[in-house]
């Protein structure tokens, strides 16, 4: 990933805060027959340091862990809030024109070897644990117990586990800090009053500066 200095995310706290609120990953593998992605939400756990690990599940029928390329590195990307930039709201617009439209988002590319795991005592406590963790937020969470056990058992026999401990992360946060100060200002007033999805969470990251 091509990342100017100005948009790296130099931190890990960071990184690690942006693929546990933002868990469906591009999962990228390599194939007998060339690149393959998948689209999994993985869970993230801490250990082991400084990067942690990423564990999730695909289906049985899914070619994709029968079909894996185990020397080569795996990618996970994760993608934060994304905007729409649009040069109108520049403040330097009125000076200049000099303004052309951009995009504005956060990404994380988390890279390591993918593990498959069959063992359906495994596969069950991930479901338990990615499962807690996006109902957390619920107020009447839903829990995997709260189904009956002969048909989770069946579900747990037709998907694989995978796991991957991560050996390095990089990350963007491409946030208008290449633009001066009050064309950042007039962005974030832009994106307070947009429509678009993720306008306010990007509007803080202006305001942040990238930092957070």
């Amino acid at each position: 990933m091509y990342i100017p200095a100005h948009f790296e995310q130099p931190s890990i706290e960071a990184m690690d805060e942006l693929i546990r609120t933002r868990p469906l990953a591009t999962l990228v593998t390599l194939s007998s027959n060339g690149i393959n992605a998948n689209h999994i939400p993985l869970h993230f756990l801490e250990a082991p340091l400084p990067f942690g690990t990423l564990r999730g599940h695909v289906a049985r029928s899914n070619p994709m862990w029968r079909d894996l390329e185990p020397d080569v590195e795996a990618l996970a990307i994760f993608h934060g809030p994304d905007a729409y930039i649009s040069p109108s709201w520049y403040a330097t617009k009125q000076e200049t024109g000099k303004v052309v439209p951009t995009w504005n988002y956060t990404v994380v590319h988390a890279y390591g070897f993918l593990r498959i795991i069959d063992d359906a005592a495994w596969i069950r406590s991930q479901l338990e644990a990615l499962t807690d963790h996006n109902e957390a937020i619920l107020p009447e969470p839903w829990a995997v117990s709260d189904a009956p056990e002969d048909f989770t058992d069946k579900l747990i026999e037709a998907i694989v586990g995978i796991e991957m401990v991560i050996t390095r992360l990089s990350g963007k946060w491409k946030v208008s800090q290449n633009q001066p100060s009050q064309n950042q200002a007039s962005v974030i007033h832009g994106l307070n009053n947009s429509e678009q999805k993720d306008a306010l969470a990007m509007a803080a990251l202006v305001t942040a500066g990238g930092k957070n």
